[in-house]
């Protein structure tokens, strides 16, 4: 059967499907597959029905295909952090206006006082981008999206 995750909390490993016939399923971390340790609400999946739980759960769709978990790619923010960091653009990438304009004018302004804050502003964006890219998916969406870190 079909379906869509309607709520799923990572620390207990316990989730909620809406499956396509109007029911609720409830599944534990255990029944996912494909590898997968956690997902969000909104993804859709593939499943079975034991009694009133869903067993092995497969996530459709771009989610399965590319092993993201959340909607921002950790890739794509890690390259946007390395290549354009001191500009903020991760930042925004991310949806943290409020850190991408800190980064964007320490970056800019940073000239007048000898490129010191561009200088420091930029390393600051080198090391988040690495911590990007050496997180695992489920770790980037934890704590960048459901967590709303906007800094380290």
């Amino acid at each position: 059967m079909r379906g869509r995750v309607l709520a799923y909390d990572n620390d207990q490993g316990r989730g909620i499907i809406s499956g396509d016939d109007g029911n609720r399923y409830e599944f534990v971390r255990g029944s996912l597959g494909g590898n997968v340790r956690s997902v969000r609400p909104g993804t859709d999946v593939d499943f079975d029905v034991t009694g009133r739980q869903a067993t092995d759960i497969f996530v459709l769709g771009a989610a399965a295909s590319t092993g993201q978990v959340g909607q921002k790619s950790k890739i794509a923010a890690g390259l946007l952090a390395i290549l354009l960091g001191g500009l903020g653009i991760h930042k925004f990438y991310l949806g943290y206006a409020g850190a991408g304009i800190i980064m964007l004018l320490l970056f800019i302004f940073g000239f007048i006082l000898l490129g010191i804050p561009t200088i420091i502003i930029s390393v600051i964006a080198l090391v988040e981008g690495i911590i990007y890219l050496t997180k695992s998916d489920e770790e980037f969406y934890e704590t960048y999206e459901v967590g709303q870190r906007s800094w380290f």
